[in-house]
């Protein structure tokens, strides 16, 4: 997937080192978080003990650009964690990047954490009203918060006593004085390992962090699980609340790197075997199949070898590109596809294209990589997602957007493949995911199904719609043609309350080819098939389509006029049924 606004954006990584004896400390971090980039590109730090003191370095911008000077002479510890930061809870600003240090009643900790504090306006209300300052907007703080006000008298019960106060996902890793300890939430929403070589331990959120670091020996951070690593030795224990996994599907969909092994799962592996199973029953007839650098690499691979299709690397990606912007024009965010990505036109022109990503957002950054699929002569684009319709906002530590902006929540695949104009669209079903994966019972799914391990704060649905419009007819007295029309209608839904009977409903035709407004009103454009434009008004078809409805969810619509030489459809319902003039 493409990481621009349109794509669900990543975690944050955590990583923590001790050593028996004294060792560079922050060399060791700026390695495991140099492999840990691509889970959060916003700001990364670290914090390490030296001299009896916490020292902390963190900034915006990418770990060689942050860190790299403690690489420059050694600087000997014993301890540290790091961290890098994409922003699910609190904005990209400096004092949200982490570790967070602290001075407190029960000693100086250092933080840094990976995932969401589901209950974080609940215990912020609790905390304001007791009279506690914020520095940051990051939900990381407020367990800082929590250990600092316990009445428990020392610093472990006050950690035990906060962390059953806290509900979400949490893998941490922190500093207390000399002490690193390692703790992954009782659920195990995000992954952790602890690895050991020669006695130094490292604790980081992926496996290709250990990798770096020569480490082979090392197991999973159990869900519930508290580690304590210091001088004195190692320490296992677990929190007194069990409850069942729900670890996070979408690691091995899309965030992990594939040359990490996490929840007990080969990335790599695990994405073939989705690659497979989307393969398995698809009638799509291709000459070739594509991924989309690079999550989609592995999927591919595994659709390819099911199908018989010849994979081939038909997109060539600019890893100097950066990640891309929230861009301000359509144009704008166009070039930005395209400068990550270049088609390979030898292996595309006049082939029919198997075109596997990892999964669909708003469609926008579907619609420009199938075009510039099509630029390269493509015959026809179909594209394939390894994950199921995504529906559902995450509270775990996922930037998904509100369930009004997902395209799966207003457009059947049909549909999604004539917004974005691909051939046809399909998406892995939910049980030929969990048919995937050996333990997938352990997975959270919610961003699919909306079954949530856990009571979250998910808003109204106000901004869904309840029905979809298939198709439309005008009346003779509003056309200014006699022609039949056939053309494509593009649709917007939004939430005016109304209850207009089909009398009051009017479409307004004008002869003249108005520009299509994008209106702010809603999160994007869908498509629906061709609209049978006549001059008979169908009452049955508009009373189907207010049939139940109560209050009427709005269309808005619009004919683009370079479809349509006749003539251009506008009609708006507004909330006492008349209808206004543009």
């Amino acid at each position: 997937m493409i990481h621009d606004s349109d794509s669900i954006k990543h975690f944050c990584g955590v990583a923590g080192v001790f050593c028996e004896n004294d060792e560079d400390i922050p060399a060791q971090l700026f390695y495991s978080l140099f492999a840990l980039q691509h889970r959060g590109q916003e700001s990364c730090g670290i914090a390490y003990r030296r001299d009896g003191k916490t020292i902390v370095y963190k900034d915006l911008g990418m770990v060689s650009q942050v860190l790299s000077h403690y690489l420059e002479k050694p600087r000997s510890s014993k301890v540290g964690i790091g961290h890098v930061r994409y922003s699910t809870n609190g904005g990209n600003k400096l004092e949200n990047a982490q570790p967070i240090v602290v001075e407190c009643n029960k000693g100086t900790i250092a933080l840094a954490h990976n995932g969401n504090i589901s209950n974080t306006t609940a215990l912020k209300q609790h905390l304001f009203a007791d009279g506690s300052i914020f520095q940051t907007s990051s939900d990381s703080e407020l367990i800082l918060h929590l250990i600092s006000r316990s009445r428990a008298g020392d610093f472990h019960s006050a950690l035990v006593e906060t962390l059953q106060r806290v509900e979400g996902a949490y893998s941490i890793t922190m500093i207390h004085d000399n002490r690193l300890i390692v703790i992954r939430d009782p659920h195990g929403f995000r992954p952790l390992y602890l690895g050991w070589k020669d006695g130094m331990y490292a604790a980081v959120s992926e496996t290709c962090a250990l990798d770096i670091l020569g480490i082979s020996e090392y197991r999973a951070v159990e869900p519930g699980e508290i580690i304590s690593i210091s001088a004195d030795g190692i320490n296992s224990e677990f929190l007194p609340r069990r409850t069942p996994q729900a670890q996070c599907v979408f690691e091995l969909i899309y965030f992990a790197r594939p040359d990490s092994d996490i929840f007990d799962h080969s990335v790599h592996a695990a994405r073939k075997r989705m690659g497979k199973a989307l393969a398995a029953g698809d009638d799509a007839v291709g000459d070739v199949v594509l991924p989309v650098p690079d999550s989609g690499n592995s999927a591919a691979l595994g659709y390819a070898e099911a199908s018989g299709v010849p994979f081939e690397l038909g997109l060539t990606r600019n890893h100097y590109a950066g990640r891309s912007f929230i861009l301000p024009t359509k144009s704008a965010r166009e070039l930005a596809v395209r400068m990550k990505l270049h088609p390979v036109k030898h292996v595309i022109e006049d082939r029919s294209v198997i075109l596997v990503d990892d999964s669909l957002v708003r469609g926008t950054t579907a619609r420009s990589l199938v075009r510039l699929v099509r630029e390269a002569g493509a015959r026809e684009v179909h594209l394939r997602l390894c994950s199921p319709e995504i529906r559902w906002p995450c509270f775990f530590g996922i930037d998904i957007p509100t369930r009004g902006e997902l395209i799966s929540n207003h457009l059947s695949n049909a549909q999604i493949a004539e917004y974005i104009d691909a051939d046809s669209v399909r998406f892995l079903s939910i049980e030929s995911l969990r048919g995937c994966l050996e333990n997938h019972k352990d997975f959270c799914y919610a961003c699919f199904s909306g079954n949530y391990p856990i009571k979250v704060p998910l808003g109204p649905d106000s901004d869904l719609p309840r029905y979809r419009l298939i198709s439309a007819t005008i009346p003779s007295r509003f056309c200014s043609a006699a022609p039949m029309v056939s053309a494509p209608s593009y649709w917007s839904l939004a939430s005016l309350q109304t209850g207009v009977p089909w009398e009051l409903i009017l479409l307004q035709c004008v002869s003249t080819t108005l520009p299509l407004v994008e209106l702010n009103l809603f999160s994007f454009w869908t498509t629906l098939p061709a609209a049978q434009l006549t001059r008979q008004c169908s009452k049955a078809l508009l009373q189907e389509l207010l049939k139940d409805v109560n209050r009427l969810d709005v269309c808005l619509a619009a004919v683009k006029p370079q479809r349509c030489r006749i003539c251009t459809v506008r009609m708006r319902l507004t909330l006492r049924g008349s209808l206004l003039a543009w």
